[in-house]
């Protein structure tokens, strides 16, 4: 018996849920869950350590890693053995640069996608078609016509998706939500979205491609441009790359923090299946050199039902008042990362009965993902949800791209009556 049986079985003896063996449902190889890191940047680390923190519990384990810089994939490599030698035990780690290669693979069960945003649908179809169960940074695609085929693949072969929208499991934001659902701020009327600002320049000029990175692959199909350490992401540490302000690769702070904002405005909505009708954004754009994305965006959307949707930009520095705020008419509710507040704070004591509507409890994000697995029942962040949610980031950025109001059938996901608009939905570089 290694470690991992040991810690496994001595749970079950000390009354906590023993997990069947995952080959029991699933046919693991090995008997367990092998999952592979494709992405091994900034966001894969936390993710990666997530994951691992929880792993033995779910009987899981990491067993390959894919990037397109050698460097970064190495280093995560090492890291995760290292894990395992601090708990008594060796697991090689395989390496990729390739993600189509690590994913031929069958023993691969699962992977955990933490690439570039533009290249989120083409790693997570190609995940899908090749049945691998997903774990999926936001925000989930690029466009909308990617998430409704990664939608399709994900539910046609019946697998299980988690998006990092890891909102959903804090206490905070899920509580203010039930509060909202179960009328307890009156008839909502409006909500209000406070989003961080983008800010700092970036150094257009080229540079040679480090030996360790395959920069042809990193670009997959945006348009190529030439090489510099502050397009792609740094060679020197895990900090935030560059891709993050350029209008090829992603989409601003809409995508960003929106993406987890605005998942929180949908679930607290009730409307996890549509969306607005109307949407009316304006960006502001600044002279930051390579670095182009929005770095305010304002907006106001309208549902069906009439409620408003208020998007607000933060000063710099401000991250900490990120958040927002549902306001019915009676009361409102506020709520942020760590934090809650209403206009009458016995609410925030309020706990729903069995009468009441009580939405997905969540504690843990990854270990919510891991269980959803095992017992193939949707996680809290499913890949529907996670669509709407970000279609709703997208639809903002579509308006404030073309720099006009723009009508959305959220049954359809079509435009009404704008084929510009509707070219957006595959081609968001695009230019009105």
């Amino acid at each position: 018996m290694n470690r991992r049986e040991f810690l496994i079985t001595s749970s079950a003896a000390g009354g906590l849920l023993l997990l069947p063996s995952c080959s029991t449902f699933m046919g693991f190889a090995n008997g367990r869950m092998n999952i592979a890191a494709i992405g091994c940047g900034r966001r894969a680390q936390a993710n990666i350590k997530a994951i691992l923190s929880v792993a033995d519990s779910a009987n899981a384990q990491f067993s390959a890693v894919c990037d397109v810089d050698r460097k970064r994939a190495l280093e995560s490599a090492k890291m995760i053995e290292m894990h395992y030698e601090a708990q008594g035990y060796a697991h090689k780690i395989k390496v990729f640069t390739d993600s189509d290669e690590l994913l031929e693979n069958s023993w691969i069960d699962t992977v955990v996608i933490s690439v570039p945003d533009f290249s989120h649908a083409r790693v997570g179809i190609a995940a899908a078609r090749r049945n691998k169960d997903i774990y999926i940074e936001k925000p989930l695609t690029y466009t909308i016509e990617e998430g409704q085929e990664l939608v399709r693949e994900v539910r046609k072969n019946k697998l299980i998706l988690q998006t990092g929208t890891q909102q959903r499991s804090s206490l905070y934001f899920r509580r203010v939500c039930e509060i909202a659902r179960n009328g307890l701020l009156g008839d909502l009327r409006k909500v209000d979205v406070y989003l961080p600002i983008d800010f700092g320049t970036g150094t257009p000029d080229p540079m040679p491609v480090p030996d360790n990175l395959n920069y042809e692959a990193w670009l997959g199909d945006a348009p190529f441009k030439e090489y510099t350490e502050q397009r792609v992401h740094p060679q020197a540490d895990f900090s935030r790359p560059g891709w993050m302000q350029i209008e090829d690769y992603n989409h601003g702070m809409i995508a960003n923090w929106g993406a987890h904002m605005l998942d929180i405005v949908q679930w607290g909505l009730g409307t996890e299946d549509s969306g607005p009708t109307m949407i009316n954004a304006t960006s502001t754009y600044e002279d930051r050199g390579l670095w182009d994305v929005h770095t305010k965006i304002v907006a106001e959307n309208m549902y069906a039902n009439g409620v408003t949707l208020h998007l607000h930009a933060l000063e710099k520095g401000n991250r900490e008042d990120a958040g927002i705020r549902f306001t019915g008419t009676e009361q409102w509710a506020f709520c942020g990362r760590g934090n809650f507040d209403s206009s009458n704070r016995e609410l925030l004591r309020w706990e729903p009965g069995e009468s009441d509507i009580t939405l997905y409890k969540s504690t843990h994000h990854h270990r919510d993902f891991l269980d959803a697995i095992v017992s193939r029942r949707d996680p809290c962040s499913p890949v529907d949800v996670a669509h709407r949610s970000n279609s709703l980031c997208v639809l903002n950025a579509i308006s404030a791209k073309l720099g006009r109001e723009i009508r959305w059938n959220p049954k359809a996901e079509r435009f009404i009556d704008d084929d510009m608009a509707n070219r957006m939905l595959k081609d968001m570089r695009l230019r009105a």
